[in-house]
């Protein structure tokens, strides 16, 4: 288990369980849906309604071979969680989520870290790759001064399909964002 130092105190990281989906589940939806999402600054509360993930889609991230979804405790209590998946040269980074009331202290920036550092010491990625709605500005320039960069690539939201949400709005989109791993 990896430690890192933050601001306010010592996280944890380690690799999800089967245990932990519920947990985690309530964690992501408290972090970009419904009125607790306000709390912090990273929610999709007007732009979306309805779930943002559920077990199921969490348990496929959990058991695949592929992937892994680091999951960040702090004092025993579960606040931050990020999957990683390997693509051959480049590895994705999805499912971020941070406990709203920690949002903004530090513990986002400790989580990106220690996930690039992973994917680039174990896997060997060259590139982290994630999607984010296109809309979300704020969101997007946040990873910016992460040093992602966004390279205009979209795909389209999946309408319809309420596993990702209700829109709230007719114009959103994915915009892929990358940044270079150096050693």
């Amino acid at each position: 288990m990896n430690t890192a130092a933050t601001a306010t105190t010592t996280l944890s990281f380690r690799d999800a369980t089967v245990e932990d989906v519920d947990t985690l589940v309530t964690l992501i939806e408290s972090a970009y849906r419904g009125d607790s999402s306000r709390a912090g600054w990273t929610t999709e509360a007007d732009i979306l309604h309805g779930q943002r993930t559920d077990p199921e889609g969490v348990l496929e991230v959990v058991r695949s071979s592929a992937s892994r979804l680091l999951t960040v405790e702090r004092d025993g209590a579960v606040v931050a969680c990020c999957q990683l998946e390997r693509r051959g040269e480049h590895a994705y980074f999805g499912m971020f989520a941070v406990s709203p009331t920690l949002q903004g202290g530090g513990v986002g920036k400790a989580v990106m870290a220690e996930a690039e550092r992973l994917v680039r010491e174990e896997w060997g990625a060259k590139e982290m790759h994630m999607t984010v709605i296109s809309v979300r500005e704020d969101l997007i320039a946040w990873y910016e001064r992460r040093g992602y960069r966004r390279t205009g690539r979209t795909t389209p939201f999946p309408y319809g399909d309420e596993r990702f949400g209700v829109p709230q709005r007719d114009d959103l989109e994915f915009e892929l964002l990358i940044k270079e791993l150096h050693a």
